[in-house]
């Protein structure tokens, strides 16, 4: 029998569907806070935090000894949704230092342990609710690959997968995508008395921060505005937080700044602290219509998840992570603006929230070929949007400031490198 090995091993075993490991042809043995080193001992700096799983970084220390600790005494890891004391901790820890200091009242649903589990669990309740069928999303909208997630995601690279029509969804103009003379509010509020689909539709989903889309922000206004014409019509309002909360934009919730208590808020990603799966569904309490065991799962209860994210939550009763993050934001947003301002043909542009941030240029392949030219550097990043166009920057908030210097670094290191290469 022939032994496979090094990278063959996943092209010989694993399913074509494998994306990240073809742009990042290496394999990783080890991470710690910013960096990661491959198996032959080269180090990476980190501007990819796990897609915003690692908002802490890898294998924080606090909350992986809490982890350690928990596994060593015997904690139970696996409980669907019994009672367990892990679970208590968490709870107990989440509302008195995220919800309470906010002045929301949420109760906290377990759906599963992703994202799109998160989103599935949301777009049933809203429709149970309600006793309506339709959802309302926005164009460039990333919110899951499941089927209910598909269909209010827009990217159709991602729906084609599905192999079923994806329906009860329409997709809508997001802020500013018609450009600035266009209120694209007002024109969703028209299209909701023209007798068309989005006639008696149950809720809107949205990300304040299109991260996957291609980093498109909301506005403050725009964002109140939607809000209140969601509370308006009786429509309910579904903020996913997944990709954009646990910080990644300055405050926990992305959309603190606009003072709006969305229905429903979706978390995942960075809610265990530590890369471990989790997701959580907050509601309104007068939403609560689930009837026992009506919405599961085998893994709800992932204990080792309670234990890290209890961990997580400590770092959130004050604001100095918030101004962490604000700091090094302003850091990114000058070197990226210098970028763009130095390489004209790239024509280029910046955009950012936090530290959720990216160099957008119109030029095909080039933000590929700048991610691969900082792959080679020693730096992972991804693209983002629809046509890969944006060139995404998504450190973990508490980054080094020497890990994002050197990182910066690279980044402007591989433009000339991308430019170069593209012709």
């Amino acid at each position: 029998m022939t032994t496979i090995s090094n990278l063959d091993v996943f092209s010989e075993l694993e399913s074509n569907v494998r994306s990240y490991c073809r742009a990042w042809p290496a394999v990783f043995e080890r991470a710690s806070g910013s960096r990661l080193w491959d198996e032959n001992g080269k180090q990476y700096i980190d501007f990819f935090a796990g897609a915003g799983a690692l908002n802490y970084g890898h294998n924080p220390p606090e909350m992986k000894r809490a982890l350690i600790e928990y596994i060593d005494s015997d904690g139970i890891l696996h409980s669907l949704d019994m009672a367990t004391a892990a679970k208590r901790e968490f709870l107990k820890r989440f509302e008195s230092v995220i919800l309470r200091p906010r002045g929301l009242r949420y109760k906290v649903q377990f759906p599963g342990p992703t994202g799109t589990n998160a989103v599935e669990a949301a777009l049933k309740l809203a429709r149970k609710v309600s006793g309506r069928e339709t959802v309302i999303a926005f164009n460039n909208g990333f919110h899951g690959m499941t089927l209910g997630a598909l269909a209010v995601t827009s990217n159709p690279g991602k729906r084609q997968g599905a192999g079923v029509p994806l329906t009860n969804a329409v997709s809508v103009p997001f802020d500013g995508e018609l450009g600035p003379d266009v209120d694209t509010i007002a024109a969703l509020e028209a299209q909701l008395f023209s007798g068309g689909e989005l006639e008696g539709s149950a809720a809107v989903i949205v990300e304040t921060v299109q991260g996957e889309g291609g980093i498109n922000v909301a506005s403050i206004e725009w964002l109140q505005r939607l809000a209140e014409l969601c509370s308006r019509h009786g429509l309910l309002l579904i903020v996913d937080d997944i990709q954009a909360g646990c910080g990644r934009t300055g405050p926990f919730f992305s959309f603190e700044a606009a003072g709006i208590e969305p229905d429903i808020v979706l978390l995942s990603k960075s809610i265990s602290g530590i890369g471990l799966p989790l997701a959580l569904v907050l509601l309104r309490p007068e939403l609560d219509a689930w009837a026992p065991g009506e919405h599961n799962g085998t893994f709800r209860g992932n204990n080792a998840a309670f234990v890290a994210g209890t961990a997580a939550l400590e770092r959130w009763r004050d604001n100095a992570l918030t101004h962490e993050v604000e700091r090094k934001a302003d850091r990114v947003r000058e070197e990226l603006s210098a970028i763009a301002a130095q390489y004209e043909q790239l024509r280029a542009s910046v955009r950012s929230c936090g530290l959720l941030q990216g160099l957008h240029t119109p030029l095909p392949g080039v933000a590929a070929a700048i991610t691969a030219a900082a792959f080679d550097r020693g730096l992972l990043m991804e693209t983002s949007g629809a046509d890969d166009d944006v060139a995404k920057v998504m450190p973990a908030l508490t980054i080094p400031d020497d890990d994002l210097e050197r990182g910066l670094e690279i980044l402007n290191e591989s433009v000339p490198a991308a430019l170069s290469t593209a012709g």
